[in-house]
């Protein structure tokens, strides 16, 4: 099981939610934010270890907001959601710092892979390795 806490920031909220469900049926602490604002405000109290950001919402640039995180929490691991078409644009949050991105819509057997993986490299990181 994956421990730490995962944080989903996606404005379609019915997606969201039923991500943040699934996760926590397979005993993982989850939040979800709707948008990029609320996001940012949950990171400072609820210090999640992993994030799964949208990458286009309303109100912010997932960018921007991967930029914002990478700054304030450097050891948080961020996986982007993007939409179909927007390869170039996973690729270049790769280069800003997130660990990976999937494409939507979301295979939920290869975001569990990368959640475990981006779990294992903080892991390996705190241990000094």
């Amino acid at each position: 099981m994956i421990q730490g806490k995962i944080l989903i920031i996606d404005d379609e909220v019915e997606f969201a939610s039923t991500l943040r469900q699934r996760l926590a049926l397979r005993g993982m602490d989850v939040s979800d934010a709707h948008s990029g604002t609320e996001g940012l405000e949950q990171l400072a109290g609820y210090k999640p270890d992993i994030v799964l950001l949208d990458l286009k919402m309303p109100d912010m640039n997932g960018l921007d907001i991967l930029s914002l995180i990478k700054e304030k929490y450097p050891h948080t691991e961020v996986i982007m959601l993007t939409g179909h078409g927007s390869v170039a644009a996973g690729i270049e949050a790769m280069e800003k710092g997130a660990f990976d991105y999937i494409m939507k819509p979301v295979d939920l057997r290869d975001l569990l892979v990368k959640i475990e993986q981006a779990a294992a490299g903080m892991e390996q990181t705190s241990h000094g390795q």
